[in-house]
């Protein structure tokens, strides 16, 4: 099961998604798997890249445009859109090794970043569009980006990896200002 949620679409064109924001509680949930790939799979995953170029941001997962489904993109050449562009059906990481901290922002988080730590060097093994085995090997961004878009896929975000004060200093600073009626901040600059 999932939910769809388009913001437009033109004659059967690319539709730009809503990206769900925390505290959405979809954002909590496990995805399940792609049992069968299907042209609504397809045109989701075509949806999701267009949705993650416009955001801007470099990684994109199923869960945050409401599709509880194990689908991920990348693309970290934010300079050359779509030349490195990867597209993941059920996603697993096979073998991780090494630690590195890194500045992590989110879509669905705004207005905060915070360091978190990863595997250095990640080896993934998912789906393509075509139903075939793709693995991709990944150090630095590309290993931070394939982990933090497939805890998006297991009912994780970034803040679930920080402090649990950092957690809740961020959590009551939205909660303020949602009470108080002024409108979410958007994520400055280019996003994981």
């Amino acid at each position: 099961m999932w939910i769809l949620i388009i913001c437009y679409e033109i004659d059967g064109a690319v539709a730009i998604l809503k990206i769900l924001k925390y505290p959405e509680p979809i954002l909590k949930k496990i995805s399940i798997p792609v049992k069968n790939v299907t042209g609504e799979t397809v045109r989701l995953i075509q949806d999701m890249v267009e949705t993650m170029y416009a955001a801007p941001g470099v990684g994109l997962a199923a869960p945050q445009v409401g599709a509880l489904q194990r689908i991920i993109v990348l693309d970290i050449d934010y300079e050359n859109p779509g030349r490195n562009l990867i597209k993941l059906i059920n996603p697993v990481i096979r073998h991780a090794e090494g630690e590195v901290i890194w500045e992590e922002g989110c879509l669905s988080v705004a207005d905060f970043t915070a360091e978190v730590k990863r595997a250095e060097r990640v080896e993934v093994v998912g789906l393509n569009e075509k139903e075939q085995e793709v693995k991709v090997a990944g150090e630095g961004l590309l290993a931070v980006a394939l982990q933090h878009e497939i805890d998006h896929l297991d009912g994780k975000l970034f803040i679930d990896r920080i402090s649990r004060l950092k957690r809740e200093l961020y959590t009551r600073r939205l909660k303020k200002m949602l009470r108080s009626g002024k409108p979410r901040p958007e994520s400055p600059g280019l996003m994981i």
